[in-house]
């Protein structure tokens, strides 16, 4: 690799590490603002964005480990954020179910940042647009990924 391409990489890395603990300070804030943990509202933008979920579909997105998962729902459900809801093909499952009017009421907190990544998005042409969505797609995976290596680990640590 060049050193010129080294560099950039490097400050890929560099930018996603900012970016992350941007994000992070920012759903924490939110979290806090919701009287919910950072994991708890990101598992309810899970249900936002993706509809009724199992638990096992909630594991495997989030990539926390199903027992964490279970007891993350239960305060979820404890806060009145989350229903648990028959699922309509299998009677042995449930569906967690999501709030709407809860998330109606957060959705302002949202606003300036969305309005401000709209406006950002201006600067660049739709080919650069591609671009970003393509890493940002192969980033996520990766961090989902990574969440999962760490949850395994700690599990395999635990029942040793």
């Amino acid at each position: 690799m060049s050193s010129e391409r080294a560099e950039l990489v490097e400050r890929i890395l560099n930018g996603s590490r900012a970016l992350s603990t941007e994000t992070v300070m920012f759903h924490a804030a939110i979290a806090e603002r919701s009287g919910l943990s950072a994991v708890e509202s990101k598992v309810a933008d899970y249900l936002a964005r993706f509809g009724p979920q199992t638990p096992k579909a909630l594991s495997q997105l989030s990539g926390l480990a199903p027992a964490s998962i279970t007891a993350l729902i239960d305060r979820l459900e404890g806060k009145g954020i989350v229903a648990r809801k028959p699922h309509p093909e299998d009677r042995r499952k449930v569906l967690i179910e999501i709030d709407g009017a809860m998330m109606a009421g957060a959705a302002p907190l949202w606003d300036h940042l969305v309005k401000s990544v709209r406006e950002a998005c201006e600067k660049y042409t739709d080919s650069e647009l591609e671009t970003v969505i393509r890493f940002l797609s192969d980033a996520t995976t990766i961090t989902n990924e990574s969440t999962g290596l760490i949850t395994q680990r700690q599990s395999t640590q635990r029942d040793r």
